[in-house]
C-alpha cells in the first residue's frame, strides 16, 4: 500500500494519518520514491531534503502519538519553493550568486507548513530571480512539464507545478506577482490559489533588502495541488500569522471546511483584445454549465478590462524594476531572465520623475474601484488563466516575440495582481499530454467563494491523478 501513497491527495494522506492508518514515515518514503523515480526526467526539485524529511515524518509520528494532529497538514510530504527561507540551506532564487546565500532561519512559508505539521521534501526550481514564465536557470537548469517536454511547466512556479502534477509531494507551493501560481498550475493542469494579498505570510530573513512598494502590494504565496480541499488545507498552513510579515492580516473562517453558496457569476469566454484559442472557450463554456446546473447564476457579461489591467501591471511594475530589481537583474541574472526583463520592458514608457511614478501608483485605485463595483454585482468571474494553449518552452526567447501579444494572452493571468484580486487556475478539458484550464476571479477576501466554485467543478470533472513523466 504504501508504494502507491505518493498518488494520494494532502487531505486523503492527513486523515489517514490522523486515524492511525498509515505513518508519516509510510507517506514520506513513498513521496521520495517517487522523487527519486521521476525527478531525474523533471528537474522539479532542485534541492531534495531526504534527512530532514524522515526526521521529520518519525517526530510526526511520534507527535501523533503524544498528543493528536499538530495541523491540518500532519505528517503529509509536501514541496516549497527554493526562493522562501529554509533555515541552513540556500535561498537561491534561481541565481548563480547565491547559491550560498543561507537562510540564518525559517522564513513564513516553511515556520507555517512546519507548524501545520506538514513534512517538507524538497525545494522547487524557479527561474533566475523568480522573474520569467518559464522555468530555467544557469544553477539548476531546466524544469520539464510533466504532461510534455515541448511545453513549458510556466513560471515562476515551475518547479512546483512540475513537481506536484507528477506526485512529487501532495502539495507544492509558489508564488505570484503576476501569475507564478496560476500560470504554471494552468500549464501543469493543477488548481492553484493566488489568494488575496497578505493573507498568507511571505516574510524571508535573508532577503538583501526591503522590496518597493508595488512588489509589496502585489506577491503573495500560495498552493497548487491536486484537489481544492488540499488548496484549502495549505492556505490554513501558510495564512499562520507571522509577526515580521508586516502586510499579513487575518483570515478568520476564510478556510473553513468548504460548503454550497452559489451566487452570480460573470463568464467572459473570449477576449475583446486577443484571439481566444477555442480550447480555451470551450473550457471557460464547460465550467459555466457545470456552475449553472449547481444554481449558480451563470451570465454572460463584458468584464471590466483585463487588457487595461496588464498595461498597468507593466508600467508600474516595470517601472519600479527599474528602480532597483531590473539592475541587478542585468548585473548578475542569466541570459534568458535578461531577455525575459527586455521583453518586460520593451515598448513601456519610461517613469523617471517623482510626481509621474506617485500618480501612477495612485492609479491602482480608479482602476480598482472599477472592479470591486463589478464584483459587487457579480462577486465570481470565470475566465479565462491565459487565452492561449499552454505555451511552448522558451516562447519569450524567440526573437520574433510580439511583446504587446505575449502579454495581452496573459492578461487575465498578469493584469490581477497590481490591483489585489485573488485567483483561483482550476484544471478544465486537462487530459495526460494536454493540460487545459480556466480561472475564477473575485472580490479581495472572496478567497472562500473562490474555493467553492472550484469544487463544484471539480465534482463535475472529477479528479486529477499524477503524470507519469516517463510515458
Amino acid at each position: 500500500m504504501s508504494s502507491e501513497l505518493w498518488s494520494w491527495t494532502a487531505s486523503e494522506l492527513a486523515s489517514a494519518i490522523a486515524a492511525g492508518k498509515i505513518t508519516s514515515v509510510e507517506a514520506t518514503e513513498s513521496a521520495l520514491a517517487r522523487m527519486e523515480a521521476v525527478n531525474p526526467a523533471l528537474n522539479a526539485v532542485v534541492d531534495p531534503l531526504p534527512e530532514q524529511a524522515m526526521e521529520a515524518a518519525k517526530a510526526a509520528d511520534a507527535a501523533l502519538r503524544a498528543h493528536g494532529p499538530s495541523g491540518p497538514l500532519h505528517g503529509v510530504p509536501v514541496t516549497v519553493k527554493i526562493n522562501v527561507d529554509y533555515k541552513g540551506r540556500a535561498t537561491t532564487n534561481g541565481v548563480v550568486k547565491f547559491k550560498d546565500l543561507i537562510a540564518p532561519e525559517d522564513g513564513s512559508v516553511v515556520r507555517g507548513i512546519k507548524a501545520a505539521g506538514g513534512v517538507i521534501i524538497g525545494r522547487t526550481n524557479t527561474p533566475c530571480f523568480s522573474m520569467r514564465a518559464f522555468t530555467s536557470n544557469d544553477l539548476h537548469g531546466m524544469t520539464v512539464n510533466p504532461h510534455d517536454s515541448t511545453i513549458t511547466p510556466g513560471g515562476s512556479s515551475g518547479g512546483a507545478g512540475s513537481a506536484t502534477a507528477a506526485g512529487i509531494g501532495a502539495m507544492g507551493h509558489g508564488n505570484d506577482i503576476g501569475g507564478s501560481v496560476r500560470g504554471p498550475a494552468y500549464h501543469c493542469g493543477l488548481y492553484g490559489l493566488r489568494p488575496t494579498a497578505g493573507i498568507a505570510g511571505a516574510y524571508s530573513p535573508s532577503q538583501l533588502a526591503e522590496r518597493m512598494i508595488v512588489s509589496q502590494m502585489s506577491s503573495v504565496q500560495g498552493p497548487l495541488a491536486r484537489s481544492v480541499e488540499d488548496v484549502r488545507l495549505a492556505m490554513l498552513a501558510l495564512a499562520k500569522p507571522d509577526p515580521r510579515d508586516v502586510w499579513q492580516t487575518p483570515s478568520t473562517g476564510l478556510f473553513a471546511p468548504l460548503g454550497h453558496a452559489p451566487c452570480k457569476v460573470a463568464l467572459a469566454a473570449e477576449s475583446p483584445d486577443f484571439p481566444t484559442d477555442p480550447a480555451v472557450s470551450a473550457a471557460i463554456r464547460k465550467a459555466g454549465a457545470i456552475l449553472a446546473d449547481a444554481g449558480y447564476e451563470v451570465v454572460e457579461v463584458p468584464t471590466p478590462s483585463f487588457q487595461e489591467a496588464v498595461e498597468y501591471w507593466r508600467i508600474v511594475l516595470g517601472n519600479e524594476m527599474r528602480a532597483g530589481l531590473a539592475g541587478l537583474m542585468q548585473e548578475i541574472g542569466d541570459a534568458k531572465m535578461k531577455k525575459a526583463l527586455e521583453v518586460t520592458l520593451r515598448g513601456v514608457p519610461e517613469i523617471s520623475d517623482r510626481d509621474g511614478m506617485l500618480k501612477l501608483i495612485a492609479k491602482r485605485s480608479t482602476i480598482l474601484r472599477e472592479w470591486q463595483a463589478f464584483l459587487a454585482d457579480y462577486p465570481l468571474i470565470l475566465t479565462a488563466t491565459c487565452w492561449s494553449k499552454p505555451f511552448e518552452e522558451d516562447y519569450d526567447q524567440r526573437d520574433d516575440l510580439d511583446a504587446d501579444a505575449f502579454f495581452a494572452a496573459m492578461a487575465p493571468l498578469t493584469g490581477t495582481p497590481t490591483i489585489g484580486l485573488p485567483g483561483f487556475s482550476v484544471p478544465v478539458d486537462t487530459v495526460p499530454g494536454k493540460p487545459m484550464g480556466v480561472q475564477l476571479i473575485s472580490a479581495r477576501y472572496g478567497d472562500r467563494a473562490l474555493l467553492e466554485a472550484g469544487a463544484v467543478i471539480e465534482r463535475g470533472i472529477g479528479p486529477i491523478a499524477p503524470i507519469d513523466p516517463r510515458g
